[in-house]
């Protein structure tokens, strides 16, 4: 399975923010969330993407997501909400329109050898304190972490 690209079919919210589905996925035991190496910058960044057209819900495009760019299959334990964009208008551009984050708390049930992605991402399981210092560049998803229900 190839992982999806573009932007063809990707949803939009009212005020033409880009619709972004993602997880924060947790260890069985809560200690610890599984970051994946972001493709655009250097650093670390929970699986997240675009919700498209065909897919009926904002779930089934974050499950989407976390098997494309993590290799895991999950279940989806807890609606996080909505995140709105917290970066400063200068770092917006039509590459990377204003967006609006809905990220959801899952576990996984498999982590697989083979993604879509193995050979864009790498993948590392973070404590709380490690994982917080990697997000510290990226509000948004510091803020899916902190409403996640993992071990602090």
């Amino acid at each position: 399975m190839a992982a999806r690209t573009g932007r063809d079919n990707q949803r939009y919210g009212a005020q033409g923010e880009r619709l972004v589905a993602g997880v924060v996925p947790l260890s069985a035991d809560k200690s610890k969330v599984l970051l994946i190496q972001s493709t655009r910058r250097t650093g670390w960044v929970l699986p997240k993407g675009g919700w498209e057209t065909d897919e009926s819900t904002a779930q089934e495009a974050a499950k989407r997501e976390a098997w494309e760019e993590a290799g895991v299959l999950c279940s989806i334990q807890r609606d996080l909400g909505i995140i709105p964009d917290m970066r400063p208008t200068h770092q917006l551009s039509s590459a990377a329109p204003k967006a609006s984050y809905q990220f959801y708390e899952v576990s996984v049930d498999k982590e697989e050898s083979q993604y879509p992605e193995m050979h864009k991402r790498g993948r590392q399981w973070m404590g709380y304190a490690q994982a917080k210092q990697a997000l510290a560049a990226r509000p948004e998803l510091l803020e899916a972490l902190d409403r996640s229900s993992i071990k602090r």
